[in-house]
C-alpha cells in the first residue's frame, strides 16, 4: 500500500523532518520559502495532508479548490487563524493544532516584553548603539518597576495562565483578567472581571493571550483608549487580535507608555510607524522559537497526522 503523500509547506527542524520522511511520501521545503496562494491551492489538489504554520493562509477559496485531494491539515502552531475552520468543517477537512508544547516558552517572551517595555529596553539599548550614551546617570532612562503594580491578562488559556503565574509567583504582580469562560484551580492570586473595559482601564500593563482570525480584532481602538497613560500592552498572541493602527496611534500620542510586541496585523510586514517607534519593543514572533519547542511542535503535528491515517483519535484535533 502506497504511503500517504504529504506537503510540508515550510522547513521544520531536522528530526521532524527524517520522521516524516521515514513515514510518509513527503515533500519537504529545504529553501523555507513561503508558499503563495498558488502553490497552496495547487497543493491541495496534489497531496493527502498539508502540514503548514501560520504563515500559510489556507482561506475558504483554498479548501474549496476543485479537485482537492487533502484530508488532514496538521498545523504547527498552537493557533489556527490561518485556517477557515468553518470551511475545512463544511467540506470535512480534519484540522489539528499543536497545544501545551509552546506555552512555557511562549510566556517567558510574554515576561521578556512585559519587563523589557516597562524598562524601556529597546530605547536604552538604542542609545547605546547609536553612541549616544554619555556614562551613567541617575535620573537618565527611567523606566517603571512592575512589582505591585496590576497586570491585566486578556485570555486566561494556558499561556496566560503560565505568564500570569510568572509574573505573580515571580515578580510580585498582582492580576487581573478576562476571560469567556471560567478559570478554575488557578493556583495564584487572580481576580477575574467582567470585561475586557475593566482589564484594560485597571491594569498597568495588559498582556494579550487571545485568538485572532475574527473579522474584527478584539482588542479594539476603544479599548487601547481606556488605557492609563502610563500603561504598557503587551501581544504574544497573533497580531490581527489587536487593532493594530489605533495601537501605533496612541503609541505615538504617549497615549499610553509603550508596548512589546512579538506578533503583527500583516506578518512580515512591519509599519513604518510602528518601527520607528522607541516606547515598542518588537520581536519577529519568536514565542516559540526554542530547538526543544519547535521540534516538539513539529513531532505532535506528526503524531496528529499518524493518528489520522491509522483511523485512530487525534492527540490535538480542532475540527
Amino acid at each position: 500500500m502506497p504511503k500517504p503523500k504529504v506537503l510540508v509547506t515550510r522547513k521544520l527542524t531536522g528530526p521532524v523532518e527524517d520522521r516524516l520522511a521515514g513515514d510518509y511520501d513527503v515533500v519537504l521545503n529545504p529553501s523555507d520559502r513561503p508558499m503563495t496562494a498558488s502553490d497552496l491551492a495547487a497543493a491541495m489538489r496534489s497531496y493527502d495532508a498539508l502540514v503548514p504554520t501560520v504563515s500559510d493562509q489556507l482561506n475558504s477559496s483554498c479548501l474549496n479548490v476543485d479537485g482537492r485531494r487533502v484530508r488532514m491539515i496538521a498545523n504547527v502552531g498552537v493557533g489556527y487563524s490561518n485556517i477557515d475552520i468553518d470551511t475545512a468543517r463544511d467540506v470535512g477537512i480534519v484540522v489539528s493544532n499543536t497545544p501545551d508544547v509552546l506555552t512555557d516558552a511562549t510566556a517567558d517572551i510574554a515576561m521578556m516584553l512585559i519587563l523589557a517595555a516597562s524598562r524601556g529596553a529597546y530605547a536604552a539599548e538604542a542609545k547605546l548603539r547609536e553612541g549616544r550614551w554619555a556614562g551613567f546617570s541617575v535620573v537618565d532612562d527611567l523606566g517603571t518597576g512592575i512589582q505591585d503594580k496590576v497586570l491585566g491578562i486578556v485570555g486566561m488559556g494556558r499561556i496566560g495562565r503560565a505568564t500570569a503565574r510568572r509574573a505573580a509567583m515571580g515578580f510580585g504582580m498582582r492580576i487581573v483578567f478576562y476571560n469567556r469562560s471560567s478559570a478554575e484551580d488557578l493556583d495564584f492570586e487572580a481576580e477575574r472581571l467582567g470585561s475586557i473595559d475593566a482589564v484594560m482601564s485597571q491594569a498597568d500593563v495588559v498582556s494579550i493571550h487571545v485568538p485572532g482570525g475574527g473579522a474584527n480584532p478584539l482588542i479594539t481602538a476603544k479599548h487601547i483608549a481606556g488605557m492609563k497613560p502610563s500603561a504598557y500592552l503587551v501581544n504574544t498572541a497573533r497580531g490581527d487580535s489587536v487593532d493594530q493602527a489605533a495601537l501605533i496611534e496612541a503609541l505615538a500620542e504617549g497615549r499610553i507608555a509603550g508596548a512589546g510586541l512579538d506578533v503583527f496585523e500583516n506578518e512580515p510586514s512591519v509599519p513604518d510607524a510602528l518601527r520607528r517607534l522607541r516606547n515598542v519593543t518588537l520581536l519577529p514572533h519568536i514565542g516559540s522559537a526554542t530547538e526543544e519547542v519547535r521540534t516538539a511542535m513539529g513531532m505532535l503535528a506528526a503524531d496528529n497526522l499518524d493518528a489520522f491515517f491509522a483511523g485512530e483519535n487525534l492527540p490535538s484535533r480542532v475540527v
